[in-house]
């Protein structure tokens, strides 16, 4: 069978009312990632190319995140998961199988997707469930079975006291011969409510003497569903520990695990060190042999190898090998701190190249700037940048000085190996080694010795 003949439908059409949000349920993040890009993912991985998603009208946050990675189809009306399925026929009459997921389900493992084809295929079933055994099965539905094997899949709703006893539930994941489904999902009659149920194929395909197989998850989380806030934050929970259990399996260090907060899209190399209240998130990418923390964040940005960033907030920036940021400082987007920079505490540079080597120790700010290597930038400088209506920029040759508490007042340029004093005000270009002192800054009759 060719891979593009297997295809997976993914049911992101629901209201999610329970949510309380005027987001769509599918739109709601888990670590970082959207639930629906979760699954995507999950299906990809288990080698499903071809992903359609059932959408409800108007779903252009979903169509944007997905691009041009899926097939959009859509439920115009909320008649039931068993509808909404019958959406994809259409533009999936030529597939040999399909696997059917849910939007709200992040948690499921691409190997548990695989293992479900697996079982599907040698037994030669119609149709093939996941179903995992639960402590608390909740308000999920209940698998039932009897000598030969599952009989039905009971909604909650509408179980009665002995099948709420039940402890095997239905995950809504499902692997089924297209051409078996789709003639029976068009026989289904609709419930009491008007929905035309998934659940229902179970009972329609045992009636008919298809066979029905299953595959039981170890972990039942993975079929957890989300349909409230608290839900969320349970399926945030499993996945941060997966998160950081994957790291740390990976050579990455976290002396107190629980405090630290990684998101499903990061990354991060061997022996780094990630200590409490750390967080890693977006897209970033942190490298070998850092030490990031404690109480810091990186966000969207890549960082070299050997890097250490203490107490401080790095977001959307480029750090290169060696460079130490902190405490207490905050790397804004845009900018790019290069080898062996060091950045002291309370310091703040906002979309900035900072040469190899250069030195910002205390307590400045430094914006739309490009500081030359070498440079040695003394405490309580500021690059006066904004005029109230532009930005300006700020060039600082290598191997200057920049004296403590000095104004440089943009668009201004300090040539290479020049000098300012203390509480110089620049609103000039200073040449290459000259020195400037006072307010406004004048030259001095003398070069840097």
């Amino acid at each position: 069978m060719t891979m593009d003949r297997q295809a997976a439908v993914i049911l992101a059409a629901g209201r999610g009312t329970r949510m309380k949000s005027g987001l769509p349920k599918a739109l709601h993040r888990v670590c970082g990632k959207e639930t629906v890009a979760h699954v995507v993912e999950a299906a990809r991985a288990a080698g499903l190319a071809r992903i359609v998603v059932v959408v409800a009208p108007g779903a252009d946050g979903i169509r944007n995140l997905l691009g041009i990675s899926a097939a959009y189809v859509e439920q115009r009306e909320p008649l039931g998961t068993g509808n909404a399925l019958l959406q994809a026929k259409r533009i999936l009459e030529d597939a040999d199988e399909v696997t059917v997921l849910a939007a709200d389900s992040p948690l499921v493992r691409p190997a548990s997707l695989e293992s479900l084809a697996q079982v599907h295929r040698n037994s030669r079933s119609a149709l093939t469930l996941m179903t995992a055994v639960m402590d608390d099965p909740g308000d999920l539905g209940r698998v039932l079975r009897n000598g030969s094997g599952v009989r039905a899949v009971v909604e909650h709703g509408l179980a009665d006291g002995e099948t709420l006893a039940v402890r095997e539930v239905n995950s809504g994941i499902y692997r089924m011969c297209a051409s078996w489904l789709w003639p029976a999902l068009e026989s289904l009659a609709p419930s009491a409510n008007g929905e035309v149920l998934l659940t229902d194929l179970v009972a329609a395909a045992v009636d008919a003497r298809a066979l029905v197989a299953s595959v039981s998850v170890e972990d039942p989380a993975e079929i957890m569903g989300i349909n409230n806030r608290v839900q969320l934050a349970r399926a945030e929970a499993v996945l941060r520990t997966r998160l950081r259990e994957r790291w740390m399996l990976n050579g990455v260090t976290m002396p107190d695990p629980d405090s630290v907060y990684i998101e499903a899209d990061a990354e991060i190399g061997e022996d780094t060190v990630l200590m409490p209240n750390t967080h890693v998130t977006g897209r970033s990418r942190v490298g070998r042999r850092c030490r990031i923390g404690p109480n810091s964040m990186i966000a969207d940005s890549t960082m070299g190898d050997d890097c250490a960033v203490l107490s401080s907030v790095v977001t959307g920036s480029v750090l290169e090998d060696r460079v130490e940021v902190g405490p207490f400082s905050n790397i804004r987007p845009g900018t790019r701190l290069e080898s062996r920079v060091q950045v002291g505490s309370t310091v703040e540079i906002k979309n900035s190249r900072i040469g190899r080597r250069a030195r910002i120790h205390h307590f400045s700010y430094i914006g739309d700037a490009d500081v030359g290597p070498g440079v040695n930038v003394g405490a309580g400088t500021v690059t006066c940048n904004y005029d109230g209506a532009e930005k300006h920029p700020t060039r600082i040759g290598g191997g200057a000085f920049i004296g403590s508490g000095t104004m440089l007042v943009a668009p201004v340029e300090v040539g290479p190996k020049a000098r300012t004093g203390a509480g110089a005000v620049v609103t000039r270009d200073v040449p290459e080694e000259a020195l400037v002192v006072g307010a406004p800054a004048r030259a001095r009759n003398m070069k840097r010795p």
